[in-house]
């Protein structure tokens, strides 16, 4: 089963090596990782996708608990939470092809962020599963590279009772 964690650090040099070496240490490979710093500057949310079963999962928890510079860790597959990534992804582009190219960006709301005369750069945000399928879509145009950013996610708003 797909996990995605959030893990509050204190922003200090270490910090993730020791976090991801303890995911390492108990079999799990991370599928994605985003880092950086929150609103305030002294922290960082670090946000990784792992596969395991949920006894495997409870003991990582708590072992990240049991790191100094860990603040807080949720696992937001037990509740709602709000989840992106984001993709950069060159492609060819030759003159013949983006017309489709431009419809397939427009049906997935994705942004051209550079144009030459053989390629385009486009941007596009989104929950995974809508990532790979632009990916899908374009593949057989021609992928130049491509760089992921990997999840970033926050828990949602709990329900106001009223």
């Amino acid at each position: 089963m797909r996990h995605t964690l959030s893990v509050l650090v204190e922003n200090k040099f270490g910090v993730l090596a020791r976090v991801a070496g303890m995911f390492s240490g108990r079999g799990f490979n991370i599928d994605t990782l985003n880092v950086a710093p929150t609103h305030d500057p002294r922290y960082s949310r670090i946000t990784a996708t792992v596969k395991g079963d949920t006894q495997q999962l409870d003991q990582a928890i708590k072992q990240l608990h049991k790191l100094i510079d860990v603040i807080e860790v949720q696992d937001l597959a037990q509740g709602q939470y709000a989840a992106r990534e984001l993709v950069l992804v060159k492609v060819a582009a030759d003159g013949s092809k983006r017309a489709e190219l431009l419809q397939i960006c427009e049906i997935f709301r994705a942004n051209i962020v550079d144009v030459s005369h053989r390629s385009m750069i486009i941007e596009m945000t989104g929950r995974q599963s809508k990532i790979d399928g632009f990916l899908e879509m374009i593949t057989h145009f021609g992928i130049k590279q491509m760089a992921r950013t990997g999840t970033a996610a926050l828990p949602r708003n709990r329900k106001l009772e009223l």
